[in-house]
């Protein structure tokens, strides 16, 4: 099936071919990186994950949220996810590579991620997030190998591949909750340290996961044969609605939590956050532009006419990605260092480099899932 990626019009390569120049600006700036170390990026002692973890968090979000889908599908023969499945299992094994180079160029050099792997500790939380990762990669992998295979030859999936699909849904749950754990783990880290980081990790995933979907099924439809009709989209829509209602219950948790117990510990990260601390408001206009973003997409969702209505749809889920993208991957993360647990303020802003890699990776997955979808579209345009 590789083969019909290397067949397309001027359109599909001339958008290969720009993605290709991003992903190149990418990799030699992780050369320059890698040659001069992560001192060429915004990191210090007090903030030592930036933008990279960041990113990363985020887009294990992304991954974990496929299961939203090969759920109800697989598990409840709900039929309406039948031609969106695959793409949604595609979304998955693009933002595992994803995370996966993000951790790569945080951790400074590949043999910090090769004693990892040599030297696996199980107490150390970073070897089971990437176990997990991993292990996730190489089930949707298979099951997309086979389930798509058997599509292509127009005959049932192999029975084995049942239970396959059928454990993938609870790894997926797992990718996402070995991150919280990450962070809520950190007893010096009083912004993160809450039991309900995982709850809100998911309830994020769920909505901007399934966003990204609805935008992608939209963008296929305009740019190729490829249509999966007007009902997966607004089933998504829901899906999207009730995790957008949790996560901004969760938030409200934190804040209640941090504001009316008084404790200057957790007080001290909310007003930095969304008033500035010493002077410092690096952070501010992130945090306000989320709030904004997040209860105007929310209170959008919740009209179903206005949710139903696919010219308002497209815009709101790009509001729900972005306000999220910068809840959970720009203030989640340097808000938790920011004070710090001495009460110094010391911000942080990413560097030129660490943006440049960062488009470099984020081009090389939208690249990949350039490609998957193409082999998707073009199996399905020949067995129509």
């Amino acid at each position: 099936m590789l083969e019909k990626a290397l067949v397309g019009g001027k359109r599909y390569w001339t958008w290969l071919g720009v993605l290709s120049v991003f992903i190149g600006i990418g990799f030699f700036t992780y050369l320059y990186q890698y040659f001069n170390g992560l001192t060429v990026t915004g990191l210090s002692r007090d903030v030592p994950w930036g933008f990279y973890i960041a990113q990363f968090t985020f887009m294990v979000g992304v991954a974990a949220s496929a299961v939203m889908v090969v759920l109800p599908y697989y598990l409840h023969n709900y039929k309406t996810f039948g031609k969106i499945t695959v793409i949604g299992e595609f979304v998955a094994i693009s933002s595992v590579l994803v995370c996966m180079l993000f951790i790569f160029v945080d951790m400074g050099g590949p043999s910090r991620v090769q004693n990892v792997i040599l030297y696996p500790s199980p107490n150390s939380l970073m070897f089971w997030d990437m176990s997990v990762l991993s292990g996730y990669l190489l089930l949707n992998v298979v099951i997309t190998r086979v389930t798509f295979s058997a599509e292509k030859k127009q005959i049932a999936p192999p029975k084995w591949i049942k239970p396959i699909i059928i454990l993938s849904i609870p790894w997926a749950v797992s990718i996402h909750t070995v991150t919280a754990f990450l962070y809520a783990g950190l007893g010096a880290r009083s912004f993160w340290m809450t039991a309900i980081m995982a709850p809100r990790f998911l309830a994020s995933a769920f909505a901007a996961g399934p966003s990204l979907l609805i935008i992608l099924v939209m963008i296929l439809r305009r740019f190729t044969k490829f249509d999966a009709g007007s009902e997966p989209i607004k089933k998504l829509s829901v899906i999207v609605t009730y995790a957008m209602c949790a996560n901004v219950f969760f938030v409200a948790m934190e804040f209640f939590t941090g504001l009316y117990s008084n404790i200057p510990e957790h007080m001290h990260h909310f007003h930095y956050l969304y008033f500035g601390m010493d002077g410092q408001t690096g952070l501010v206009p992130f945090a306000w532009t989320s709030a904004v973003l997040t209860l105007v997409a929310l209170g959008i969702l919740l009209v179903p006419s206005l949710r139903n209505n696919e010219k308002v749809l497209l815009p709101t889920c790009v509001m729900v990605i972005v306000g999220l993208w910068i809840d959970k991957g720009i203030d989640l993360v340097i808000t938790g260092f920011v004070p710090s647990p001495l009460g110094h303020v010391n911000e942080y802003f990413p560097t030129l480099p660490e943006v440049l890699i960062a488009l470099g990776i984020y081009s090389l997955g939208i690249a990949a899932l350039t490609v998957f979808n193409k082999i998707a579209v073009t199996v399905r345009e020949n067995a129509a």
